[in-house]
């Protein structure tokens, strides 16, 4: 459970850092969505390790496009909070996800997993030593 706090808030942090460095601003509930689509990226890489890494990134960023999708109906649609609007964007759904991000997301996501497995690893060291 530790653990799993600590990716969402490391995810949380760095999501918004993103759009910030993207957008020049954020959204709190970006804090929530980066939260929920790191420790989504955990889970799909302990699941799925048999799989290649490049597998296990199209896979995260299929997730991440999705959460985003969720979030931009309940934040944009629902709630009619406004927070984004990819309508003007080539390859957009109902204006939010764009399909040209999910590209970013694999990229991030390779990244990810790829920090994820030399935690993993550095954890394994730590944990045979005497």
């Amino acid at each position: 459970m530790k653990r799993c706090f600590s990716l969402f808030i490391i995810g949380g942090i760095g999501y918004s850092l993103l759009e910030i460095l993207w957008r020049g601003y954020t959204h709190p509930s970006m804090t929530v969505l980066g939260g929920i689509c790191f420790v989504g990226i955990d889970w799909i890489n302990k699941r799925f390790k048999q799989c290649t890494k490049a597998l296990r990134a199209l896979c995260c960023a299929g997730f991440i496009t999705v959460a985003e999708f969720l979030s931009g109906l309940l934040l944009n649609r629902w709630l009619k909070l406004g927070v984004w609007d990819y309508s003007n964007l080539k390859l957009h759904i109902m204006g939010q996800v764009s399909l040209l991000f999910s590209v970013l997301w694999f990229c991030i996501s390779y990244l990810a997993i790829f920090l994820l497995d030399v935690s993993a690893r550095n954890r394994e060291k730590r944990a045979c030593r005497f």
